[in-house]
Parts: C-alpha cells; sequence; structure tokens
C-alpha cells in the first residue's frame, strides 16, 4: 500500500503540472476550458467554477484538460482552440511538455540544495561539498552470479575478500583477479545492515569473467542555492538529451524487433521501481521523479495521434497546407490512437503483472 500510494504521489504531480501547463496556457489565450480532469472516467467528483468544470475520475493513471475546439471543431466560436492563431494553438499544446522539463529543473536543484546522489568517477564537481563517498550497485546482471548470490540493485559494496573498498575502479581490479570459479566473500551494506554475500566469478560472454554487476563510486553531491540551480539545469539538459537518444532506440528496437519491448516498463513496473526506488529514501525519489517527469515529456512530443506530439503534427499539416485538416478526420485520429495507447497500457501492464508473479 506504500508503494502504490508514493506511486500515485509522484503521477499525480507530474500529471498535475503537465495539465497544468495546458490549463494555464489555454487561459491566457483566452480559450475556454471545459474541463480539468484527474484520472480517466468514471467521474467521482465535480467542481464547476470560471466555466471551467474540475473533475476527479476513477482510473488515477493519467489527466487531461478538455480545451473547447481542440480538435478543430467550432472553429467560428471566438474562444475555441481552433479560431486562435497557429502560433497560441503551438503554445498550448507545448506547455506541458515544457511544464514537466521545468519541473525536472525545479526538482533537480533542490536536491542539489539538499544533497543529490551523484557518480563521481572522472566527474569534475568544481565547487560541490562531497559527503557518504562509496561504492554502489547500480546494475545487476539478471540471472548472474552476483544475482544468484543476492546482491542487490543499491547495495553498498564495502569490503572484498577482507580487503575496504575505496572506490570502484579499486573494486573492479580486485573482482578481476579473484579467479573463474573461486568464491570470494564480499560484504554489503544495505538499509544499515551489513550482510556477506559468497560470489564466484564466471564466464559471462566471449572472454569476460566477472560477477555480473556494474559499480560506480557514488556520494552525496551538494551545491550552494544558486550554483544548484544551474547544476539542476545542466543535469535536466543531460538527462533529456539522454531520455531522448533512449526513446529513439527503443523504438528502433520494437520496430526491428530486437527485443527492446523488454525495457518497457507499465504501470505497474513503474509502481514496482518507484517502490524500490523510495526505500533508498527521499531524495533518491526526488531524483526519480525529476526523471519520470523527463520521460513525461519526451514521451508526450512523439508525433503520434492522442499525445501532444500529434496534435503539434496536425498543426504543422496545417502550416503546409495553408488550411486545417478536418475536424471530424483529426477527432477520429486522435480517438484511434487514444486507444491504441490504451491497448498498449494494458499489455504492458499484463506484462509487469506476469514478471511480478514470475519474480
Amino acid at each position: 500500500m506504500t508503494t502504490i500510494l508514493i506511486f500515485l504521489i509522484v503521477l499525480s504531480l507530474l500529471v498535475f503540472v503537465h495539465e497544468l501547463g495546458h490549463f494555464a496556457v489555454a487561459k491566457w489565450s483566452g480559450m475556454r476550458v471545459d474541463e480539468f480532469g484527474f484520472g480517466f472516467p468514471p467521474r467521482l467528483f465535480a467542481y464547476k467554477k470560471g466555466g471551467t468544470e474540475y473533475t476527479i475520475n476513477l482510473i488515477p493513471l493519467g489527466g487531461f484538460v478538455k480545451i473547447h475546439g481542440e480538435s478543430g471543431e467550432d472553429s467560428e466560436d471566438t474562444d475555441s482552440f481552433a479560431s486562435k492563431p497557429k502560433w497560441k494553438r503551438f503554445l498550448v499544446l507545448i506547455a506541458g511538455v515544457a511544464m514537466n522539463i521545468m519541473l525536472a529543473w525545479v526538482l533537480l536543484s533542490v536536491g542539489f540544495m539538499a544533497g543529490l546522489p551523484a557518480i563521481l568517477d572522472d566527474a569534475d564537481l568544481g565547487s560541490a561539498t562531497v559527503k557518504d563517498a562509496h561504492v554502489e550497485v547500480l546494475f545487476v546482471l539478471p540471472d548472474s552470479a552476483a544475482d544468484r548470490a543476492g546482491i542487490m540493485l543499491g547495495d553498498h559494496l564495502t569490503v572484498i575478500d577482507g580487503t575496504s573498498v575505496i572506490d570502484s575502479e579499486q573494486a573492479r581490479e580486485q573482482i578481476g583477479l579473484i579467479p573463474e570459479g573461486t568464491e570470494a566473500t564480499l560484504t554489503v551494506e544495505r538499509k544499515g545492515e551489513s550482510i556477506d554475500v559468497h560470489v564466484a566469478p564466471e564466464l559471462i560472454e566471449d572472454d569476460l569473467v566477472a560477477i555480473g554487476t556494474q559499480l560506480a563510486t557514488v556520494g552525496m553531491v551538494q551545491y550552494g542555492p544558486f550554483s544548484s540551480i544551474w547544476q539542476g539545469g545542466v543535469a535536466t539538459v543531460n538527462l533529456t538529451s539522454a531520455t531522448a537518444v533512449g526513446f529513439v532506440d527503443l523504438i528502433h528496437g520494437l520496430i526491428t524487433g530486437n527485443g527492446a519491448g523488454d525495457a518497457v516498463a507499465g504501470p505497474v513496473g513503474i509502481a514496482v521501481l518507484t517502490g524500490e526506488i523510495a526505500d533508498l529514501g527521499f531524495i533518491y525519489l526526488i531524483h526519480f521523479a525529476a526523471m519520470l517527469s523527463i520521460n513525461l515529456a519526451i514521451l508526450n512530443i512523439i508525433p503520434f495521434p492522442a499525445l501532444d506530439g500529434g496534435r503539434i503534427f496536425f498543426l504543422g499539416v496545417e502550416a503546409i497546407r495553408r488550411k486545417p485538416v478536418t475536424a471530424r478526420l483529426e477527432g477520429m485520429t486522435h480517438a484511434i490512437g487514444f486507444a491504441l495507447l490504451m491497448i498498449l497500457v494494458v499489455l504492458v501492464t499484463y506484462k509487469d503483472i506476469m514478471n511480478l508473479i514470475a519474480g
């Protein structure tokens, strides 16, 4: 229940900020906003003020802003979306994405003020204060020696066969000296508890002998208020760029059938991951929420029907043709796109549940 609650709080924050962007810019542009809704119907609660109906709906997996004439209809009404200049419509459509990027910037800036976990290996930290430097497990290869031994994501590696671990480079070198098949004792710290695990390096691929972990020297990096805002912006740009590249690779993998679907997680998978991140600490959850916000922004800018990017695509078609696509065609396209997205959510959710059962 705690995991579900944390997930819903994080999701609600991301959705609220995204939809608030659409809502605020639409109001500023003189458009009539018919409904500002959280979740998807059936409706649980409604409150009307200033011509807008604010609703809370049963399925808490998203939200929406219903703008008068947003699918091209009622273009003769002066307060409709369709009647406004293209630049105003573009601002309304891009506002949700922009707000999610800005939220990530705020979260990361706050995180750097409080002290945010960062990889220290080869990092230029400038004026930062570094605390609690340690070697952390960033990834565990499924069904590897480390996985079978019980090593987990987020574990702090402290000792290898009686020798204290200083940094990730020294840890990798020491693990590399252990002969294949020879069992070594690794001490990890997990939630304040020291745990000994016994693991033997094995051949993973080609000539690579390892235990199957990705290690890094991690510490809490803290900046002053002004530096935090700058570093938060830099981190936001880097994360956005990396996420965009990741989406391109993912889509390419799905199209070419290279198994990229395994990297896709639905609401259930994200909820489980949120719980795991929350167990690491609140500051980790802030960083994760920033990453989710950027993912939501990139996802929405994809030119697929029913997404913000799909609506921007139709706006671009209108600019090229010098006349809009018919409201019926655009509305039908977005309806089909939304249905396909819901089918995808159901399929991915089913996959997540099967993975949970199998795990």
